[in-house]
């Protein structure tokens, strides 16, 4: 049976150059250190080092044992950090919501450097469509959302991180007449509309921008919409940030005009207003606090 005990003495040993050595790294007595190492031996069934030089050294075999070893070893102080981490009434897990149109480049730089500082927490991040996001905080699922909420909401506490520009798009040639500023919606009835499913389990959903009694194409995420229209299969509105190198290339046009109209909505950070947080959970919402001016609009 090999114990922790005996893997540190060889870390110290090898450390240290020697039994001696590794007795002081320890302030343990040297027939101890010595003791130990002939009983990992001993359960191993190989010997770890080369007693004939001057200097104590691994043998091949003990060296592939030892950098095992190294592993064993970090991990049991990982342990270690993560029990006193959790002791002190740290959350281990933070579930958070990223909502259809978050820029996600920026959210996840920003994750990311959260992540860095405090590598025992883990992210479980979901991602859902209109008001489901918000569904899943209010429903006590999720400790925060990235996500367009209603300011005026007094169920949510908000602190606004980046804004995004919704626009109505189309591929060059879908429509059988060249649209201007003073197109109406009327105009695009006969055509098929892509519109992204609404992933909320209950309660009124979203239907931002869709037509009544249109034929429609619904997909599950902003990627798949943007291909469907690229495709030439449909029209939709599509965030900027999404679609900016088709507008600049021509694979796209707008169809922004007077009438049909584009718009734009803040992207927040958002928690239950009034509610108890976790110590991981309020640092996070710390952090987003501390990069909010960095991250910026766009």
């Amino acid at each position: 049976m090999i114990s922790l005990k005996q893997l540190q003495t060889l870390d110290a040993v090898v450390r240290g150059g020697s039994f001696q050595a590794g007795a002081r790294i320890l302030h343990r007595s040297h027939p101890s250190v010595i003791n130990l190492m002939r009983s990992l031996e001993e359960a191993i069934g190989f010997t770890l080092f080369d007693r004939s030089g001057y200097r104590t050294r691994l043998t091949e075999a003990g060296e592939a044992f030892y950098k095992h070893a190294l592993r064993v070893l970090s991990e049991q102080a990982g342990l270690e950090r993560l029990a006193g981490f959790l002791q002190e009434g740290h959350e281990a897990r933070l579930h958070i919501v990223i909502g259809d149109v978050t820029p996600l480049g920026k959210t996840l730089r920003v994750l990311r450097g959260f992540a860095q500082q405090h590598p025992q927490v883990q992210l479980d991040l979901d991602f859902e469509n209109l008001s489901g996001p918000r569904e899943r905080l209010l429903d006590g699922e999720v400790d925060l959302i990235i996500h367009h909420v209603d300011p005026s909401d007094p169920r949510f506490e908000c602190q606004k991180i980046d804004q995004v520009r919704i626009i109505p798009v189309v591929a060059p040639g879908f429509l059988t007449f060249e649209p201007d500023g003073d197109t109406r919606y009327a105009a695009l009835r006969p055509y098929t509309q892509c519109i992204i499913r609404d992933t909320a389990r209950k309660g009124e959903k979203e239907n931002h921008f869709v037509l009544d009694d249109a034929h429609c194409i619904t997909v599950a995420d902003q990627h798949t919409k943007k291909s469907i229209i690229v495709h030439g299969m449909a029209w939709g509105h599509m965030p900027e940030f999404m679609i900016e190198k088709e507008l600049k290339e021509g694979a796209l046009v707008s169809i922004e005009g007077r009438w049909i109209r584009s718009s734009v909505v803040d992207i927040v950070v958002a928690r239950v207003a009034g509610e108890y947080q976790g110590v991981m959970a309020q640092t996070l919402w710390a952090h987003f606090s501390r990069v909010s001016d960095r991250v910026g609009p766009g």
